[in-house]
């Protein structure tokens, strides 16, 4: 696989209760842009969906964004973006972002960031495609998570190759390091 040129970042429509969720997201945007990767994400305006957009976007960099026709229609729509892609729903939005993207990466967020990392990572499972995705767990926000992913394998639910696919690092530049790396190195085919 190329290097890492363009980034899926899956994050919350909301700013959360801990204003460093948002400090995070500033510093992964001016990250981004200074390495030159691309950003691909969910095309909203608002929450640390906005935050990531502008930053790129002030700092250089390219953003393009993918959003179902009802999103935009409720004007949360960033239209200030490189490239805005719409689309007729979810499954739309999250198989072009794949499309686009040569890893993904999750902040914090909701449901709908667990919907988007859950997909990639079953797509990825499936053979799909072979991009890496990676958990950025600001303020422990992903440990929980991560733990319950380890009883899943403990229990007999996973194989201990796809556990190892959910990349988790506390920093951005351990991050945006660990998933070029594994993009480099990623293989065609299902992972069971």
């Amino acid at each position: 696989m190329a290097a890492l040129k363009s980034l899926a970042v899956y994050c919350g429509s909301g700013m959360g209760q801990n204003p460093v969720y948002a400090a995070a997201t500033r510093d992964l945007g001016l990250a981004m842009a200074k390495r030159g990767i691309d950003l691909v994400y969910g095309g909203g305006r608002l929450g640390l969906m906005g935050i990531i957009a502008d930053t790129v976007l002030e700092a250089g960099g390219k953003a393009y964004g993918v959003i179902p026709d009802a999103l935009h229609s409720h004007e949360v729509a960033h239209l200030g973006l490189t490239e805005l892609h719409r689309v007729a729903d979810m499954h739309q939005r999250k198989a072009r972002m794949t499309q686009l993207a040569d890893a993904f990466v999750c902040l914090p967020g909701g449901i709908g960031t667990l919907d988007e990392l859950m997909e990639a990572w079953t797509w990825n499972a499936l053979g799909y495609h072979a991009k890496p995705f990676c958990l950025l767990d600001i303020n422990n926000y992903w440990q929980g998570f991560a733990q319950f992913c380890d009883t899943v394998q403990d229990e007999g639910f996973m194989s201990r190759e796809r556990r190892a696919q959910l990349l988790v690092a506390s920093d951005i530049d351990s991050a945006l390091d660990m998933l070029a790396d594994a993009a480099e190195k990623a293989s065609a085919g299902p992972v069971w």
